[in-house]
């Protein structure tokens, strides 16, 4: 039977978990939105296109999501010591999911867009609006749903990008597995984390799969 401390060491990673996903999520969003929506823009079909800005932001994109993230986060110890004070812990590992979560949610928003109808988009051209009035009362209304998905799978994935960082002291759930599996030789404690990891991702596509349902006009 496991002591008092070791559910609190499970509550902590729990707790350590959501944080970076949510926070990473959030900040992966303040820099992936803009970038996939001037992907898309920006393209030969998009609403203002513009081959160079376009080309620039394609490189950028894949080059940095070819990147692995165990190696993106080592590289760039110095400069997340630089942020937070520190290249370990919840608040440390923010920083690199951010950096590897963001390319992949430019790509996730931009086929977001792709899936509208051309025609509301020239409709909305045909009666005058520009091109802000556009992105957000075209766009983002008309892709909500599609983006809420998205959102979910970029959540789940920042998960396992989190639990990837507990082998280098990143903080939560993944760092309880890796200690104690792996180190330790305690296949229950990995086993325990593991499951508790499935849970977070099961919970967490339950709700952005519930809420793109509610967001979605056509089942309405």
């Amino acid at each position: 039977m496991w002591d008092e401390s070791t559910l609190s060491m499970l509550v902590q990673g729990i707790g350590e978990t959501l944080y970076m996903v949510l926070v990473s999520t959030l900040f992966a969003y303040l820099i992936g939105l803009p970038v996939g929506i001037l992907l898309f823009t920006s393209a030969k079909d998009g609403i203002r296109p513009h081959a160079s800005l376009y080309k620039v932001l394609d490189v950028i994109v894949n080059l940095t999501r070819s990147i692995p993230f165990l190696i993106l986060m080592i590289a760039i110890f110095p400069f997340t010591r630089l942020v937070t004070g520190s290249a370990i812990g919840a608040t440390a590992t923010i920083v690199p999911l951010t950096l590897s979560a963001a390319p992949f949610i430019a790509r996730l928003v931009e086929s977001s867009l792709k899936e509208i109808d051309i025609g509301v988009i020239e409709a909305a051209q045909s009666m005058g609006a520009s091109d802000f009035q556009i992105i957000w009362k075209v766009l983002l209304p008309e892709s909500k749903p599609s983006l809420i998905v998205g959102c979910a799978i970029a959540a789940t994935t920042i998960l396992g990008y989190s639990a990837m960082a507990g082998v280098v002291g990143g903080g939560g759930l993944g760092t309880i597995a890796i200690n104690y599996g792996l180190y330790r030789w305690q296949g229950d404690m990995m086993l325990v984390a593991t499951v508790l990891l499935v849970v977070i991702v099961q919970v967490l596509q339950g709700i952005g799969m519930r809420a793109a349902g509610r967001s979605d006009k056509r089942k309405h």
